[in-house]
């Protein structure tokens, strides 16, 4: 007589499988490193700062900062806790996917970007533009390296929950092709939005082409002085996240290519949104005080690419809401066969 395998069984459901265990366990421990920092500089510590850093002359404004980031990687523990808990599987929709959008933001750039930094410096390029160069020291080397690793860590391990988890609750509707049914429907507006997404972009597309190709059109004197390597990087990664959203967005509004895994736009949309977004944000917010030297505040050119940044990532995000949305109405409507 055959014996049936029997699932681990929790109080609330089934057990969670030792891979997932260790990926929540990853992506904690990936944080504390970095919530340690910021911990010792709310606390007054000067860890990894040198003398003459730039953070010291603004201590009330940095603490802010120091708090705010705190509450920001504190939630990534949070989110971990959400993709692997019961009771993170019957949360609301929007509970999830907007945590996650947003982390994928926030750390894809970071990903792609301080790898190749570190490539670009081994074959000669200079890091001035990171770390505020030799002349106006900023933190200490290690911290950089510190910091950044655990953010590649974090995403790393985030994003292999994510994946887990949206496969199990939302797998059927990044299933399959883009023609395959339940295709929904896509109708002018959507259409609508991910052209102005596209002519939106053409503005902060055109600045950070520039400036990483060596150009210094609306760059302030302090952001044109600094720049090295590090920062033709940055700017070459977030001319490409525009092109990602922006393709993806189009992709899924207009769908040309039936025969298209619907994954991919998806993924394009997806992270490339997430990343103009956040990152225009946060640029945008960390602008607006502008204390300090005035060649180092923002130009006018320079916040409208923040602020361009952040309605495409937006749009297209909206784009990609409502091609689910159809996907997941067409899938109820569909009969079963």
């Amino acid at each position: 007589m055959s014996r049936t395998p029997v699932t681990a069984l929790t109080a609330d459901g089934p057990a969670l499988s030792r891979s997932r265990r260790l990926l929540r366990a990853v992506a904690v421990v990936a944080c504390l490193p970095y919530l340690a920092l910021k911990t010792a500089w709310v606390a007054g510590r000067h860890v990894g700062v040198p003398a003459g850093s730039v953070l010291l002359d603004h201590p009330a404004e940095t603490a802010v900062a120091n708090v705010l980031t705190i509450l920001m990687d504190g939630a990534v523990i949070v989110l971990a806790l959400l993709l692997t808990r019961p009771w993170g599987r019957g949360a609301p929709a929007w509970l999830l996917a907007v945590p996650m959008w947003v982390a994928a933001g926030l750390l894809a750039p970071i990903m792609a970007g301080y790898p190749l930094q570190l490539l670009v410096r081994a074959l000669g390029g200079s890091g001035a533009g990171t770390s505020g160069g030799a002349d106006e020291p900023f933190l200490h080397a290690w911290v950089f390296a510190v910091v950044y690793t655990g953010f590649i860590v974090q995403g790393l391990a985030l994003g292999a929950l994510s994946v887990l988890y949206a496969r199990d609750r939302w797998g059927h509707l990044w299933r399959g092709r883009m023609g395959d049914p339940p295709a929904g429907t896509t109708g002018a507006a959507q259409r609508a939005v991910a052209v102005a997404a596209a002519v939106l972009a053409l503005f902060p597309l055109a600045l950070r082409t520039v400036w990483a190709c060596g150009g210094t059109t609306g760059l302030s004197a302090g952001a044109a002085a600094d720049r090295g390597s590090d920062f033709h990087v940055l700017e070459a990664l977030y001319a490409v996240h525009l092109l990602a959203a922006v393709a993806g967005g189009l992709l899924l509004a207009f769908r040309p290519a039936p025969a298209l895994p619907v994954r991919v736009p998806l993924v394009l949309a997806g992270i490339g949104s997430g990343a103009v977004a956040c990152w225009g944000g946060w640029m945008a917010a960390a602008a607006l005080p502008a204390p300090g030297n005035p060649a180092d505040r923002p130009t006018g050119p320079m916040l409208l690419t923040y602020a361009g940044q952040v309605i495409v990532g937006l749009l297209v995000a909206t784009v990609g809401a409502r091609f689910l949305a159809a996907r997941s109405a067409g899938a109820v409507r569909r009969p079963v066969t």
